[in-house]
């Protein structure tokens, strides 16, 4: 990742409420699959909801990801 990726990045969490959003949850969802993961052994509901926080992560990551391109591309 470059610097100038990060600057981005940095400057989103600044001065845009919807980057900050989206990494409030994307940590969220890693912090929820962690402790998922410490368990010994998943039911099928928790297997169904790491399923679910998996793809609700990517998500918001992806929407990060986006809102970082565009930013690039103005500047």
């Amino acid at each position: 990742m470059s610097t100038t990726t990060e600057a981005v990045r940095d400057q989103l969490m600044v001065g845009n409420e919807e980057y900050r959003r989206l990494r409030e949850e994307h940590a969220r969802y890693k912090t929820q699959l962690n402790e998922l993961s410490a368990k010994s052994h998943l039911s099928v509901e928790e297997q169904a909801e790491e399923l679910r926080l998996k793809k609700l992560k990517l998500r918001a990551k992806d929407q990060m990801e986006l809102l970082v391109r565009q930013a690039q591309s103005v500047h």
